[in-house]
């Protein structure tokens, strides 16, 4: 949460918002996240801003649900520009939040509910991360290092992450149907940073 950080994480937003102004859908993903399937098939088609979460309510248009929006897919079209610049715009209004927390804040704002613009929230058993683990090796298609703090505990469990996976994929397909796994991971993202 440093100035430098949070200068950061604002201009992605602004930049994103450049993005969507030009014409161009997008996916914007984090670094710490895993890309174990093809998501595509998991985006509600008629959504305009979908996002994942850190905790997963059951119902994607639940604006309850705990976004992480370190894994976005976005339209453009004049409810999304209008949005992104909104977003930006109140960092001002919270200048000591970064863009995921400032997210939280707007998402119920009576101005976002009157664009009509239609939030979705990404099931946590296709985009599972280290707070709600995908539970179904089966259909999980990204997992994502967050609910953790420190780049090396990070690159850890990960690393640990994709040996799960390469355990998994190894097995027969047979075996893969049959089998409940379950992720070895989080691990260190359980232990206090350094």
């Amino acid at each position: 949460m440093t100035q430098d950080y949070l200068h950061i994480v604002w201009k992605k937003i602004e930049f994103l918002g450049l993005v969507l102004q030009l014409g161009y859908n997008f996916v914007f993903t984090d670094t710490d996240i895993m890309w174990l399937r093809n998501p595509f098939e998991h985006f509600e088609e008629d959504a305009d801003f979908q996002t994942s979460c850190d905790y997963f309510t059951g119902n994607s248009s639940d604006l309850n649900n705990a976004p992480n929006t370190g894994l976005s897919y976005v339209k453009s079209n004049e409810k999304t520009i209008w949005f992104y610049q909104f977003w930006f715009n109140s960092s001002k209004i919270y200048p000591d939040m970064h863009d995921q927390d400032a997210f939280n804040m707007i998402k119920m704002h009576p101005n976002v509910s009157s664009m009509n613009m239609k939030i979705r929230f990404i099931s946590t058993t296709y985009f599972g991360g280290f707070c709600q683990p995908s539970e179904d090796f089966n259909q999980v298609c990204t997992m994502h290092a967050n609910c953790c703090i420190g780049l090396d505990h990070k690159i850890k469990d990960l690393r640990m992450l994709l040996e799960d996976w390469k355990n998994y994929t190894a097995l027969p397909e047979s075996e893969k149907q049959q089998l409940h796994r379950s992720w070895s991971v989080p691990r260190s993202c359980r232990l206090p940073p350094n």
